[in-house]
């Protein structure tokens, strides 16, 4: 019975996970650089790179507790949200404009669940991701529309191809 309750609990837990991720993605990308608490004081940026030396980087956590870094992906700047629970890249069409990508090559063919239900979505390759010392070439990604993604999710596609990712004394670990 216990074993039922758990198992219970966990769908719940995951249900309501993914009722806000789409929204979690959006606030945590659109959020303004970290402030000073005094006026007058730096304050280092909880987005980007704690270190990276080498092939590997540390990422510190943002105030909410998630891990966004500055990628370079097709050689273009752009912020991402690690998401350990998606299985690849998820970008919007705009961003997959801006790396670069004709929206002409683009089939959506794949549906995708989200919270806010099934979503049309495009298979893509991006050529190059880059995050520090760490470079992965072709990463299978998804493009969605606009409506359905306003930032960019690093997922499995780009995880899986590390020799390892880890939380240690807070902050994330990736290591090619």
């Amino acid at each position: 019975m216990s074993v039922l309750v758990r198992l219970m609990a966990l769908a719940g837990v995951a249900a309501v996970a993914a009722l806000l991720v789409p929204n979690l993605a959006t606030t945590l990308l659109k959020q303004p650089e970290s402030k000073p608490a005094v006026e007058g004081t730096a304050v280092q940026p909880t987005t980007t790179a704690k270190y990276a030396m080498g092939k590997s980087v540390v990422l510190d956590p943002d105030a909410r507790g998630h891990f966004v870094g500055t990628f370079r992906i097709n050689g273009r700047t752009e912020r991402g949200m690690i998401d350990t629970g998606a299985s690849t890249i998820a970008i919007s069409l705009s961003t997959a404009r801006r790396l670069g990508i004709s929206p002409g090559s683009l089939s959506f063919t794949a549906r995708v669940n989200t919270a806010n239900g099934v979503v049309e979505a495009a298979p893509a390759v991006l050529n190059r991701i880059e995050i520090g010392g760490i470079s992965v070439r072709d990463v299978q990604a998804l493009v969605l529309p606009d409506k359905a993604l306003s930032g960019t999710l690093i997922g499995m596609t780009f995880l899986s191809r590390l020799s390892s990712y880890r939380v240690e004394d807070g902050a994330l670990h990736l290591v090619r």
